[in-house]
């Protein structure tokens, strides 16, 4: 197996693991992306976001990771956040997630990054097994806030009143 960065003519390729990944987590009607908007985030001159694919021994690509840096205020370092890992259903079992876990625990290491995180949705009961056995901690006493859409929207155009 080998993970590697993805090649700018791998646009689709990524948006189609982002479809499949989607379909997997029951939300496929909210995969949005565009070969364009991929294209321009993985491959501009300074990305914000990274995309490593996994291959198997014969070079088909069986998953992917998207990842940025995120910052930690209390440790004054930057870390990996994991957005996606995906592995095709057909591969799973075979060691290609916990590969591509490895590969990023490593460039952490190497950057010296202190933290790895990601979430997991709480019905992803083999998933949530899978990350603990490696030492992953579930951050149960955090509650995720987002806010999207016509709420972004608001929340943009509020005013605020001077006292």
């Amino acid at each position: 197996m080998r993970i590697r960065k993805a090649l700018p003519n791998e646009g689709q390729v990524i948006l189609d693991l982002i479809r499949e990944l989607a379909i997997y987590e029951k939300a496929e009607d909210q995969a949005l992306a565009s070969l364009e908007q991929v294209d321009k985030a993985f491959f501009c001159e300074n990305p914000a976001v990274f995309c490593d694919l996994i291959e198997d021994d014969e070079g088909s690509i069986v998953g992917f990771a998207v990842w940025f840096l995120n910052y930690s205020t209390w440790s004054g370092t930057h870390g990996i956040y994991l957005e996606d890992l995906f592995v095709k259903p057909e591969y799973r079992g075979q060691g290609f997630g916990k590969a591509a876990l490895v590969h990023l625990a490593k460039i952490c290491i190497e950057r010296g990054y202190h933290r790895f995180q990601w979430w997991v949705l709480d019905w992803n009961t083999p998933s949530i097994e899978f990350y603990k056995s490696l030492g992953a901690q579930l951050m149960d006493e955090w509650t995720v806030m987002r806010v999207s859409r016509d709420a972004l929207t608001n929340l943009a155009n509020l005013k605020i009143a001077k006292n």
